[in-house]
């Protein structure tokens, strides 16, 4: 009887939890919806939200607020998860969506677009006009997310010659990702002061640059890969006791690494097209959500994907209230966000006792 009312009490106390969560959720997203570089008062928010204000306020409301919390949503809901997933699947609870050199190579991608394609020292030379016609953002998107896929499918390739390891699965993330530095590195240092410029303004993480059309991508690969993990979740728990637990019970230990490490990586991909690099997202939200409710997959999956959205809606909303005027790269905030977290992490008892 008693373990029965312990896990009543313990599912009682966890639908509390994703309850608060989503609370808090929606309260961030109607903050970060009425918070802005516009002046707009909370009376003006309201009527535009229901188009009966000045059509100014309508388009800001419409067309540049509403996918802005859309994008935070869904972005910070795919990273999260993906961070879990392969914390879980390699065994590392320092591992991120940029484990495998996932940022870094569409960091790569989105520069040799901005650079040598579009609106770079092919097309446009040195002439600012002819970048802003030249530039085209969803071909920006589309380099950075071959480039992230190629590494995804290299690092895996190589990893199949020691049967994924996880710590082989590291090392190789660090080592392609070390290359698409150097590379991104070498291609900055051949271009014009205007290519450079835009690719630099594209390495930072930005929401302001999210459409609908963007929101509906990232998320039919983020629920997508929702769906498939909330699936999985009883293996990954089964995992969580062991390779040899886990193949004791039929599962196939490699296939579901290879399967798990893929699909994190293409959502991060997809995310990072659009958005740029918005880092510590997938490390923090994981460490938090791990605290809270523990290992259970079925339940820190749509609890980290919760963390996840609500984390980057603060981040988004504190970048817009700091900017006088113009918002700070929501990346550099999850940043300063993220370090310390971080370093109280690694120095935190329960991670030095693993070391």
């Amino acid at each position: 009887m008693k373990i029965v009312k312990d896990l009543r009490n313990k599912n009682r106390k966890n639908k509390m939890i994703i309850l608060i969560m989503t609370l808090m959720a929606v309260g961030m997203a109607l903050v970060c919806l009425f918070v802005g570089s516009s002046n707009m008062s909370l009376a003006d928010c309201l009527e535009a939200l229901v188009k009966t204000g000045t059509p100014a306020n309508v388009r800001i409301i419409w067309n540049i607020r509403i996918p802005r919390v859309l994008a935070a949503i869904i972005a910070g809901a795919g990273l999260s998860v993906s961070g879990l997933i392969m914390q879980t699947t390699l065994n590392n609870s320092m591992a991120s969506p940029s484990t495998l050199g996932v940022s870094n190579a569409a960091v790569f991608g989105a520069n040799l677009s901005i650079i040598a394609f579009a609106g770079g020292i092919l097309s446009t030379g040195n002439n600012l006009a002819n970048y802003t016609v030249g530039a085209n953002p969803y071909a920006t998107s589309v380099m950075a997310f071959l480039f992230s896929t190629l590494s995804i499918l290299l690092i895996l390739g190589l990893c199949r010659v020691r049967s994924f390891s996880p710590n082989v699965v590291v090392l190789a993330g660090i080592a392609i990702g070390s290359v698409w530095t150097a590379a991104t590195t070498v291609l900055q240092f051949y271009a014009t002061d205007v290519g450079i410029s835009a690719a630099v303004i594209w390495n930072f993480g930005d929401l302001g640059r999210a459409t609908y059309r963007t929101d509906g991508i990232m998320f039919v690969f983020v629920a997508l890969g929702m769906v498939c993990f909330m699936l999985l979740s009883w293996k990954y728990n089964a995992l969580l006791s062991g390779e040899a637990t886990a193949k004791s019970m039929g599962i196939n230990v490699d296939l579901l690494r290879f399967f798990s490490l893929l699909l994190s990586s293409v959502i991060t991909a997809v995310c990072v097209s659009f958005l740029g690099i918005i880092g510590f997202v997938g490390i923090i939200c994981p460490h938090v959500t791990k605290r809270l409710l523990g290992q259970n997959h079925r339940v820190s999956i749509p609890v980290s994907a919760l963390s996840g959205s609500l984390l980057l809606l603060i981040a988004d909303t504190l970048s817009r209230s700091m900017g006088n005027g113009s918002a700070l790269p929501v990346g550099a905030i999850t940043s300063l966000l993220g370090a310390p977290f971080f370093i109280a992490v690694i120095f935190s008892k329960k991670e030095n006792s693993r070391c």
